[in-house]
């Protein structure tokens, strides 16, 4: 294939010796600069992670959690960092459906103990060169002296104007005069500055028992919440083994539950049994197929996707080729099936990739769920805590229940691409329960349909949602949806190149010659960055 097909404000870039790609410039230059300093892929990674809590800071920080699968030079095993919270000890669905009926989306009883900076500690103790000081060194930089807005993130900050006005704290920290800062605006947040020099000095233990903690647990006490100071001290990452598939000769893992990755290779497992690429691109039978295996993967990620340390889940059998081969041959080819679940659009969320010149390969993501996550600001520490309890169910007979000290069904995924035993793709597609779907359309793009990773970025989408609802990027045509609604779908056409469609990352590595091909898509702010 020739060329890009697809629309795009960017090029995919090249390099040797190093590339990041992430949902905002100033960040991906952070990394960039661990880079050039000598340090690998996991310090560049933890540097963009930092930088993209003071420039996107609706999106993620380290009152959120964090993700990451890791390709270590010379090492074949795929490693996986579970860096996510888990509900205060004192929480329970009985407590919580006798107060509110259904489980809070918002303000602290949506707030689960933050995981990210455990597994930043993590991540660089276990992999990383440099010391955490060097490290965020750059994202204490844009917080104290100052950064311009770039323009989606001042429009994604507006949109969470009212949920930040209704606290005070959020106010002071991240309204200006009362107002969300314009595009080109210079922000400075000297109080997450404070917090991010704390944890460059204390590491982990200055968030999790120190002053931080503190002012969590007052910020909790204050607003009714059950965080305590023994839920954050008790706080600890795990590193565990990826699930994975094989799709058409490469390896493709993702993170186990409480991670939605599950339902992308379930549908990625279905979609192996079929000869995609004899398919035209972008035709109704192309995304009805892709649809429908879809739809599989979610139905069995809401089953099942659960804190493996609460519930026992058959991950093989879910994963096996009997049950892709069952699955693919229930999928009727001139009707939708429907799911019952509602499928919200989108979250706010930040997803990078970083690769050095030596083998190493980190895909990482770091949220708060929600933009601004629950809305609450804990006191002076100017850390937005997220809203990660509300994935939780209030059915007591689910395995995604909430009990204490349980993690929730989380919707952030890495996903990393091997072919030998040898890191071939990282990539990422940030967006609530677009993830999936994303991994999904964009390792088809590439893998089926022979894109080169902006090219399998920038391709039109669906967005799989509830009933036998679908919505197309109207890049699409009028052809396609139209057959797709014979087909049964309930198929809309809907703007292209915006969030709700996800927002992706993806550097691919040469396996002969080394290079490393990044790109960043046009649906949010990113950059694609190498030397």
């Amino acid at each position: 294939m020739a060329g890009q097909r697809f629309p795009s404000r960017r090029s995919a870039v090249h390099g040797r010796r190093g590339a990041v790609a992430t949902s905002q410039p100033l960040a991906a230059q952070a990394g960039l600069r661990l880079l050039l300093a000598g340090g690998n892929a996991f310090d560049a990674a933890i540097a963009t992670a930092a930088a993209l809590n003071v420039v996107e800071p609706m999106s993620t920080g380290i009152g959120g959690d964090a993700f990451a699968l890791c390709c270590v030079a010379g090492d074949p095993t795929v490693h996986a960092l579970n860096a996510s919270g888990r509900a205060p000890r004192a929480a329970s669905v009985e407590e919580y459906r006798a107060r509110f009926g259904t489980m809070p989306q918002v303000g602290i009883h949506s707030v689960t103990v933050p995981g990210a900076v455990d597994g930043w500690a993590a991540l660089i103790e276990r992999f990383g060169s440099k010391p955490m000081a060097e490290i965020l060194a750059p994202a204490i930089e844009y917080a104290e002296e100052g950064y311009p807005v770039s323009e989606l993130i001042a429009r994604n900050w507006a949109a969470s104007a009212a949920k930040l006005a209704r606290h005070a704290d959020s106010t002071r920290h991240y309204l200006f005069d009362g107002q969300p800062p314009r595009a080109g605006q210079i922000v400075r947040l000297p109080a997450l500055a404070k917090s991010l020099r704390a944890i460059a000095t204390g590491g982990r233990d200055a968030f999790y028992r120190g002053e931080i903690a503190e002012q969590i647990v007052a910020c909790s006490q204050r607003e009714g919440g059950l965080i305590t100071k023994q839920d954050l001290a008790n706080h600890r990452s795990t590193w565990d083994s990826p699930i994975h598939i094989s799709y058409r000769g490469y390896d493709v893992y993702e993170c186990p539950p409480n991670g939605q990755g599950l339902a992308a290779l379930v549908a990625l497992n279905i979609l192996a049994r079929d000869d995609l690429g004899t398919r035209v691109w972008g035709s109704a039978e192309h995304q009805h197929l892709a649809i429908e295996a879809m739809k599989i993967g979610f139905e069995v990620a809401s089953d099942y996707v659960a804190d493996p340390a609460f519930v026992d889940l058959p991950l093989d059998e879910l994963l096996s080729a009997a049950h892709a081969g069952q699955a693919y041959r229930s999928i009727d080819p001139a009707r939708a099936r429907t799911i019952p679940r509602v499928m919200p659009p989108a979250s706010d969320t930040v997803y990078l990739s970083a690769v050095d010149g030596r083998g190493n390969a980190c895909s990482f993501i770091n949220s708060l769920y929600h933009g601004f996550g629950s809305g609450i600001t804990a006191g002076d520490t100017g850390i937005c805590l997220q809203n990660r309890g509300g994935c939780f169910s209030l059915d007591p007979t689910h395995r995604n229940r909430l009990e204490g000290a349980k993690r929730p069904y989380h919707t952030i995924i890495p996903a990393m691409v091997t072919r030998q035993g040898r890191p071939w793709l990282s990539y990422g597609v940030m967006g609530g329960f677009m993830q999936p779907q994303g991994h999904l359309q964009v390792l088809s793009n590439l893998v089926d349909f022979r894109m080169n990773p902006q090219e399998a970025l920038d391709a039109p989408r669906f967005r799989v949602m509830h009933g036998v609802r679908v919505a197309l990027e109207e890049t699409f045509g009028t052809a396609t949806v139209d057959s797709l609604r014979t087909r049964g779908h309930d198929a809309r056409s809907e703007a292209a190149l915006t969030m709700a469609f996800g927002g992706g990352q993806a550097i691919l590595i040469d396996p002969d010659s080394g290079v490393l091909t990044a790109a960043s898509e046009p649906r949010k702010d990113g950059a694609a960055v190498a030397f």
